[in-house]
């Protein structure tokens, strides 16, 4: 196994890879039908695949992030998306943040900000202290 128990295993990272390449086409069709809610929503789904592989992390993170950067109604988007995806998507916001490019973290300050006031600060903690779970 690569790392702990649980985790995905290294060679099956290209079976992960191509779900997500996958899961990007059906996220740019949701995109160009002007769905950018549905789109994230696809994109924050079984985001937990439990793998170590940084390629992964990184094929993911890009499809996450496409949708993020499409989201223009924040409130509307909070309003539509399930609670459950709440600190998952804290997570990538703060992986936004770190990425130090103007325009994405402009967008994640933007939704982390009206994120905080629907989910609470416990949101942000859940996020920073998972450590099994990271993206």
């Amino acid at each position: 196994m690569a790392g702990a128990e649980g985790f995905v295993e290294a060679d099956n990272a290209e079976a992960i890879i191509t779900r997500i390449e996958h899961k990007s086409r059906k996220i740019e069709s949701l995109l160009k039908q002007y769905k950018p809610v549905e789109a994230l929503k696809t994109a924050l789904e079984g985001t937990y695949a439990m793998t170590r592989d940084e390629r992964c992390k990184s094929a993911h993170w890009i499809a996450v992030h496409r949708a993020i950067m499409a989201i223009k109604d924040i409130d509307g988007m909070l309003a539509s998306l399930d609670p459950e995806y709440y600190d998952i998507l804290m997570k990538y916001l703060y992986r936004g943040l770190a990425t130090g490019d103007r325009p994405t973290c402009d967008q994640c300050l933007r939704i982390h900000e009206k994120l905080t006031e629907k989910a609470g600060l416990g949101c942000i903690l859940r996020s920073l202290t998972d450590t099994v779970n990271t993206v």
